[in-house]
């Protein structure tokens, strides 16, 4: 997993959600963890692709998204 590009979206996320960014971890949940619903991820999602410069993330990947490890994997495999 890429430790940078994890740093970067445990912050994001932390900020979304208002929780504390040591208690962010790959395993974490969206929807169990942080009661993320389609709205939040729609705002993560632009959140991620200004940050990691992405241009639009097709909606078939995000569909698969479940987990803060999930999205590093799929940043990481776009960069």
């Amino acid at each position: 997993m890429d430790t940078e590009i994890f740093e970067k979206i445990r912050v994001i996320v932390a900020e979304q959600f208002g929780v504390d960014p040591e208690k962010i971890t790959p395993a974490t949940n969206f929807e169990d963890n942080l009661s993320a619903d389609s709205l939040d991820l729609v705002d993560l999602t632009m959140s991620l692709e200004a940050e990691f410069d992405l241009g639009d993330l097709e909606d078939e990947a995000l569909e698969n998204l479940r987990t803060v490890g999930d999205v590093v994997n799929l940043i990481a495999s776009k960069q």
